[in-house]
């Protein structure tokens, strides 16, 4: 066996005991990502427009406390330009997804894209360090999923919001029961 082998190997044999360790956290975003494709499919207008209220809020919260961080820097003499813009353009962000939630709905439906794009590829690449009798193929297909999801909103951003909510109640059902099985794979892997 070459040295990449043996490292390769190594890493796998970490990355499953770290997996295993753990396979009550794949298990809550499983069942997390459950309970949201429910949502999803049983009240989609109402999913969509409170992430983008939530996101609102958020970022408006976030600048009053950066304005608040840029006041304090200010009076310390320290840098705080930085710190001011950044409140402001959160300011800015939080405004536009009241005022425009269609327009913060498109550039959210494009976050959600290349957020499911990482995600799935990381997936991806995690699922080949793994053996296969140890939930390779589970991790794969929630990395697939993940890319496929991702491709049919680059593919069509327009859709209709309830189109739209209902694809990603199909993703996270699909990754949260892929997630939820690989945990169950993996809680064996841990008590074996």
């Amino acid at each position: 066996m070459t040295t990449e082998a043996i490292d390769f190997v190594a890493a796998a044999a970490a990355l499953r005991m770290h997996l295993a360790r753990r396979w009550w956290a794949l298990a809550l975003r499983g069942a997390l990502a459950l309970a949201f494709a429910a949502i999803c499919f049983l009240q989609p207008g109402a999913a969509l427009m409170s992430l983008v209220l939530i996101y609102a809020v958020y970022a408006v919260t976030d600048a009053t406390f950066g304005l608040v961080a840029a006041i304090n820097a200010a009076r310390a003499d320290q840098l705080w330009l930085l710190l001011a813009v950044e409140a402001l353009v959160s300011l800015a962000a939080g405004v536009a997804a009241m005022t425009w939630p269609g327009l913060t709905v498109m550039v959210f439906v494009l976050l959600i894209a290349l957020r499911a794009a990482i995600g799935g590829v990381m997936l991806l690449m995690s699922a080949a360090k793994l053996d296969e009798d140890h939930g390779r193929a589970w991790m794969a297909l929630a990395g697939v999923a993940s890319v496929l999801f991702a491709v049919a909103l680059f593919a069509a951003p327009m859709v209709g919001a309830m189109v739209l909510t209902w694809w990603m109640g199909g993703y996270a059902l699909v990754f949260g029961a892929t997630m939820l099985l690989l945990s169950v794979k993996l809680r064996g892997l841990r008590q074996g």
